[in-house]
Parts: structure tokens; sequence; C-alpha cells
């Protein structure tokens, strides 16, 4: 058993739990996150208070399960990432589980 956590702006939320499906992990965790990148984006630039700096609005979802499901979901981020028009792809990785209950 691992941990596979997927990180994606929230505009891909929908495509995430599509992926998931797509994978066989039906049991999954999520939570509203803030992304950060170090350089200035427009958005920042053209805010009413330029030096305060926001997040970009995110997701991050997790799953204990197995190696298959995960190498299916890495295929299916690693595809859906190679189209894309933004700077901002999905991100995952895998955290290996030493015990559980």
């Amino acid at each position: 058993m691992k941990l596979v956590i997927v990180t994606a702006v929230e505009v891909f939320e929908k495509d995430v739990l599509r992926l998931f499906k797509k994978a066989g992990i039906e049991s999954f965790s999520s939570s509203e996150i803030d992304g950060y990148k170090n350089a200035p984006t427009l958005l920042a630039t053209s805010s009413w208070f330029p030096n305060v700096k926001g997040g970009n609005e995110s997701s991050m979802f997790f799953s204990f399960t197995d190696e298959e499901h995960i190498d299916t979901l890495f295929g299916l981020i690693s595809d859906f990432n190679k189209d894309l028009e933004t700077n901002n792809p999905m991100k995952a990785i895998v955290v290996p589980i030493e015990k559980h209950i």
C-alpha cells in the first residue's frame, strides 16, 4: 500500500476526479489549498495591492492504494499534462507506507 498525492489548480478538479475514476481509485480524500510560485504573475502585478501575493486556488487529492492503480493514474496524468496550454500541470507523488492499521 502506498499514498498517492495529486495537486492541481481548481480548474482541473473535475479532470482529477475523472482520472481517479479511470484509474480505478474509488476511495480518496480532497482538500482545498492555495498554490504558490515564486515567479511574479500577471494577477499579482495587476491587483489592487501588488505587494500582497495571493495563491492560486488549488486542490489536493490523496488516496491509500496499490501500485497497479497508481501506475495507471500516473500514465493518465502524464497524458493529460502533454497538451496543456498552461504552466500549471497536475502534479503527483507517491509516498511508501511502512505501517498501517
